[in-house]
This record gives C-alpha cells, sequence and structure tokens, in this order.
C-alpha cells in the first residue's frame, strides 16, 4: 500500500502554478462588489453583425466539430484581412489555423516548436500566460527587461541573453501589460538576431488595432528573412469584444503548420462553430472605419483613465497601446503591490492587478496595472472612485 501511495502526487511543476493574479483579484472584486479594472474582459458592446450571426448560426444547427483548422470563410476572411492591414499574405489552406482564442494558438505553437530544457526569451514586463505556458512545457523562459522609463528595447541585454539553447523570442506588441508598441526599427534589430542565430519568434498581435497617438502596429513576418520563422497570433477576441467566445488565429508556414494543428486538435479540438461563423460576419461586414475607430476610442478611455490615476497621485505609465497602465503605487500602503492592489480595492472598490505578475521575482512591487477596455460609465465610475483616495 506505501508503494502506490508514494506514486500519488502532483507533477513537479504543479506546486509552482498557481492561480494567476489577474483572476485572483477578479474574485476580490466580486466580493466587494467593486469595478473590475484588473482583468482584460473587455465588456464594450458586441458589433451588432457578429452578434446576430452567432444567435443566427446557433439557430440554425452550426453547433458541430468543425473541420480541424476551422471553417473556411473565416480562414479566408482571416486571409483577406491580413492582406488588408497587415501586408501579410497566407494561404487560407495550410498557413492559417482558427484556435480556441489567443491563448490556445500560443500553447499549440510552443508544443510544435518547442522541446523540454530549450530557452525562450520574452520581454519584461511580460504577459504572465506567454510564461506559465512555457513552463508548463518545461521549456525555460528568459527575461529580457526593457528599458523601464520608456519600455525601449535593450539590444545589448538581447543579445547578450541569447545561449546555444535559445530556440525562440516572443515579442507581444501592442503589449500587455505597458502598452509598448515596438517600432520598426526595434523589430528589425529582433529579426536580426533571430535571424543570425537561427531563431523563432513568436509574436502576440491580439491588440493590433489599439494603438495611440499615431503609432503604427507592424507585423514582423514582413520583415525581410521572416516569413519562414514567425509564428504569428492574433484574434478577434479583442478586436469584437467576444473574449469569452475564444476566438483567435495562427499564421505560419506549412513547414510548421501541420504540427500545430495537431497540438490544438488534441487539446482544444477546435474553436466553438457558431462563434467562427458570428467572427466571420465581422470580418465580411464591418466597414474600414470599425477598425480605424478602435484607436480613437480606446485613446479617450486611457486618457479618462490616465488622468483619474495622475490627480491621486498614481503616476500612469502612457500606454502606446493595447488598453492596459501601468501605475506607480508607491505611495499606497503596503509592503508588496498584492498588498498595495489590496488596499486600493479595498478603499475605492477599483481592482487592479499587482505589477508583480508581470516581473520577475523582486520587480514589479511598486506598480499596478489597469485596464480600460470598459464601457465608458464603468470607467468613469471607476475614476471617480478613484479620485477618492
Amino acid at each position: 500500500m506505501r508503494a502506490v501511495a508514494e506514486k500519488l502526487h502532483l507533477s513537479e511543476i504543479s506546486p509552482g502554478m498557481v492561480q494567476s493574479e489577474i483572476r485572483a483579484m477578479t474574485v476580490a472584486c466580486d466580493l466587494a462588489g467593486g469595478v473590475n479594472l484588473a482583468q482584460g474582459v473587455c465588456d464594450t458592446e458586441v458589433p451588432a453583425p457578429v452578434a446576430a450571426r452567432a444567435v443566427e448560426a446557433i439557430g440554425q444547427g452550426l453547433n458541430i466539430y468543425t473541420r480541424m483548422d476551422g471553417i473556411e470563410v473565416l480562414r479566408k476572411s482571416i486571409a483577406n484581412k491580413l492582406a488588408r492591414h497587415n501586408g501579410v499574405k497566407a494561404d487560407p489552406d495550410g498557413e492559417i489555423l482558427v484556435t480556441s482564442g489567443a491563448t490556445a494558438g500560443f500553447q499549440a505553437a510552443c508544443m510544435a516548436l518547442f522541446d523540454p530544457g530549450d530557452e525562450v526569451i520574452l520581454f519584461e514586463p511580460f504577459y504572465g500566460y506567454h510564461l506559465n505556458t512555457l513552463r508548463a512545457l518545461r521549456v525555460n523562459a528568459t527575461s529580457v527587461p526593457l528599458i523601464e522609463s520608456d519600455w525601449a528595447l535593450d539590444l545589448d541585454a538581447l543579445r547578450a541573453s541569447i545561449t546555444p539553447r535559445t530556440r525562440g523570442i516572443v515579442v507581444n506588441s501592442p503589449s500587455n501589460p505597458c502598452g509598448k508598441v515596438f517600432s520598426r526599427a526595434e523589430l528589425e534589430a529582433v529579426a536580426a538576431l533571430a535571424i543570425e542565430n537561427d531563431l523563432f519568434v513568436i509574436t502576440d498581435e491580439i491588440y493590433e488595432y489599439f494603438v495611440f497617438d499615431g503609432a503604427q502596429h507592424i507585423s514582423l513576418v514582413t520583415l525581410p528573412g521572416m516569413a519562414e520563422r514567425t509564428i504569428s497570433i492574433s484574434g478577434l477576441s479583442k478586436t469584437f469584444s467576444i473574449t469569452g467566445w475564444r476566438i483567435g488565429y495562427v499564421v505560419a508556414d506549412k513547414r510548421w503548420m501541420g504540427a500545430i494543428n495537431y497540438f490544438h486538435d488534441l487539446v482544444y479540438v477546435c474553436a466553438p462553430a457558431p462563434f467562427q461563423h458570428a467572427s466571420a460576419a465581422g470580418l465580411l461586414q464591418l466597414p474600414e472605419s470599425f477598425y480605424s475607430g478602435l484607436a480613437g476610442e480606446y485613446q479617450a478611455k486611457r486618457d479618462m483613465l490616465c488622468a483619474a490615476l495622475s490627480d491621486v497621485g498614481l503616476e500612469p505609465s502612457i500606454p502606446q497601446g493595447a488598453y492596459y497602465v501601468l501605475a506607480d503605487v508607491t505611495k499606497l500602503p503596503g509592503a508588496t503591490a498584492q498588498e498595495k492592489a489590496r488596499t486600493l480595492l479595498r478603499n475605492t472598490g477599483v481592482a487592479a492587478v499587482a505589477g508583480t505578475a508581470f516581473f520577475a521575482a523582486g520587480r514589479g512591487e511598486n506598480l499596478i496595472r489597469f485596464c480600460f477596455a470598459k464601457r465608458d460609465e464603468d470607467l468613469a465610475r471607476a475614476c471617480a472612485m478613484l479620485r477618492t483616495l
């Protein structure tokens, strides 16, 4: 009996895999009845053609498994969108995979490309799901800090982080959590190192339409020499405010896509069928002004939140893109960022996320991340509550 009992234990990595601080703060916010600026739920309105087609598709019985790589009309719509907006030419039959959210696309790509013990570089501050997906696959994540004053690329630090075991670099632009938008020059520098060292680059471009103050989103795959080695990941969750529908996609060379398809099918089978049809309707029916309008709409939300934070001495780092703000909370009581975030929730009713969720150990203790993807009335209420500090 003892020999059997000794085999009943968690895997070696499980004790270190804890609930994300983002979800923990969402639970705390619900208990407090506060305004959730912690999780990037994006609870703004779903575009009418997208919502209508979802209901219609369910009524039409389009509720069964789809083809492994997604329904044809959505793959073709994504290919057209990539050509129009990103300058990317992708074959909808073999180079595009519809995934159960961008997170699933990232996991499937990592399962297909990396082995336990390989090293993959993340820029810090990083998105926690990128880090923990790599950890779950026994891939070693190497953190390269951006220059904190303006989140610029530290090319020397990046070059120094590359070892013989390095297999890839992850570029999240526009970035969660700091809103960093990589410039063309920075992307060219990353591309040059990737080519020199024969590395994959996985890009997370889910916030591609959320760019402010004239910033430009550039898809790294369009740079010379990068088509074969770039795995581009994006989705429609943020663009169409359908984060709970789980519609993402991966674009990759056919050399890699077969394996990525397989691992996505193994874990997720397919993205929700009626929501694939709804997403295709959005891509087919929404005018170009919808996409260009997102930047202006969310820049106004950004400015509203940053003004409130500045008014109470929580100095924000003004993001170039995405819909998050990192703010300096040195003045808040608490020994750690988690304590400061809970103090803020307790005193104002506004939930935010400890900066340590996005940094290596020992960093981010005086930062908190706020999400401004909220309806204007909810964001205005949150700003009023913050101003009670």
